[in-house]
C-alpha cells in the first residue's frame, strides 16, 4: 500500500502489480525526507489527510485477508492498472473512501469509471454530511495541491 488510492497486489500467479483507483484521488502522502518534514501548513494538512486515508485503506483491506478484486479499466503513464477494486464480499472501496471524506470524486477520469453513479453519490452525501476533508476549510483537492506545492 503506497498512499490512499493506490494498492500493490499480487495475482494467483504470483505476480506483484500497482493499481491505482479509478475514479477517485486520495489525499497525498509525504515521498522525500524534504517532504516529511515539512512544516508548511498546506503539506501537515494534506499529509495528515493522506495519512488517514492511507490508514483506512488499510484496515479495509487487511480485514478482507489482504484479498481485494479488480474490475481493471485502463491503464496509466506509470504503467500502473487503474482498476475499481472491492473487497471479497462486495464492498466497493473506492466508495467506503470517497463517503468517508477520504477521498474525492477525480472528474479527468470519470469516463472510465463504470461506478461513476455511486461515487458521485458517495461524494454528494460526505459533503452534505461534512465527513473527511469536507469538514475541513483549510483542505486542498489533491489535484489542486500537486499542481499548487509539487514543482
Amino acid at each position: 500500500m503506497s498512499d490512499g488510492d493506490t494498492l500493490k497486489v499480487k495475482d494467483s500467479q504470483g505476480n506483484e502489480f500497482n493499481v491505482r483507483f479509478a475514479c477517485v484521488d486520495a489525499p497525498e502522502i509525504p515521498h522525500s525526507k524534504k517532504e516529511r518534514e515539512s512544516k508548511t501548513a498546506s503539506d501537515r494538512n494534506q499529509f495528515a489527510w493522506g495519512a488517514k486515508a492511507q490508514e483506512r485503506l488499510q484496515q479495509l483491506v487487511q480485514q478482507a485477508g489482504d484479498r481485494v478484486k479488480l474490475t481493471v479499466t485502463d491503464s496509466d503513464r506509470y504503467g500502473r492498472k487503474v482498476a475499481e477494486v472491492r473487497l471479497p464480499n462486495g464492498t466497493f472501496v473506492q466508495e467506503v473512501l470517497v463517503r468517508e471524506g477520504l477521498a474525492l470524486v477525480y472528474r479527468p477520469y470519470l469516463n472510465k469509471c463504470p461506478s461513476r453513479d455511486i461515487i458521485q453519490q458517495a461524494e454528494a452525501q460526505a459533503k452534505q454530511q461534512q465527513r473527511g476533508v469536507w469538514s475541513d476549510a483549510k483542505f486542498v483537492k489533491p489535484w489542486e495541491y500537486r499542481s499548487l506545492y509539487k514543482k
